[in-house]
């Protein structure tokens, strides 16, 4: 019996499961969105959505609370190993959630995988970047 075992083990050790979600988050923060299946989705939520609030406190501290800053960063390095990445996280994607309490993935249920009927799923960021095109068309109508 399974009771109070929290985690999805998906068929897989630990050190895959790991390893797995690493590249999966990296590249969700990479691209912003990311097709997998519904049960991997349903992780990768849980796990990004705790590296968004660890990048959000960094926004919130002051220059004296140094130690804590580097404290969340090292933290969310420990499973994004890509410093791009994280650079992203904590400049780009944590300050459009400044002002959302929680709930900053969304995943949408595809079709079903022809190869082994898996349920599909994307998952995104709730808040998209804005392109430089949306810019540009922005400052045409204004001109």
């Amino acid at each position: 019996m399974r009771h109070r075992n929290s985690v999805r083990t998906l068929g897989r050790s630990h050190e895959h499961r790991r390893a797995m979600f690493a590249n999966m988050v990296t590249s969700l923060f990479q691209h912003e969105r990311i097709i997998t299946t519904k049960q991997k989705g349903k992780e990768l939520k849980r796990i990004a959505e705790r590296l968004i609030t660890r990048a959000k406190e960094n926004l919130s501290l002051t220059e004296n609370d140094s130690a804590r800053k580097l404290h969340n960063k090292r933290e969310v390095m420990r499973l994004i190993k890509n410093e791009d990445v994280v650079k992203k996280l904590f400049d780009d994607i944590a300050p459009r959630f400044v002002t959302r309490p929680g709930g900053y993935t969304r995943m949408y249920l595809l079709d079903r995988r022809e190869g082994d009927a898996a349920q599909m799923a994307i998952v995104e960021l709730v808040v998209k970047q804005e392109t430089k095109k949306e810019d540009n068309k922005a400052k045409k109508t204004t001109a």
